[in-house]
């Protein structure tokens, strides 16, 4: 079961975090090979990116539901192929560590089924892991600079 998890410690208070996560305006387009997402409604939206898949560039568009939101510290969500057969789930975590620092952590799993499936498990299986830290890592710098801003 390929995934990736990433945590990284931010000077930004919890509550700014928040604000930030529980629209997932702001944090779809920093997805790597980000292309496009379009919100249904407050709790699923279609995402749509880039994966390099051995040689090939695969155009891959998930249905993304959130799950919970647990104000100040908690989202989680499922994900499902639209045009590829994948699945899977993941979260995204905020721990206070004091007034003004924060531990965000960003967990991503998917598996992919059908006669692809040895193959894109074996890319993701390399490829999650990296992701989820580059997302965690874009979110970190953008509310970074927000706080720089105010």
């Amino acid at each position: 079961m390929p995934e990736g998890k990433h945590d990284i410690v931010i000077d930004v208070p919890i509550e700014q975090v928040w604000d930030f996560v529980k629209d997932m305006d702001n944090w779809a387009p920093l997805l790597p090979g980000y292309i496009s997402h379009e919100k249904l409604n407050e709790k699923q939206s279609n995402w749509t990116f880039k994966e390099t898949v051995g040689v090939l560039k695969k155009k891959i568009s998930l249905q993304v539901t959130i799950r919970e939101w647990i104000e100040p510290t908690r989202v989680t969500f499922e994900l499902k192929g639209i045009n590829e057969n994948l699945t899977g789930n993941g979260y995204f975590n905020a721990e206070s560590l004091g007034q003004n620092r924060t531990k965000m952590t960003g967990y991503l799993q998917m598996t992919a089924e059908g006669a692809l499936a040895p193959v894109m498990n074996a890319v993701m299986k390399n490829s999650l892991p990296k992701s989820g830290q580059e997302l965690t890592e874009a979110i970190a710098e953008k509310l970074e600079q927000r706080k720089a801003i105010r």
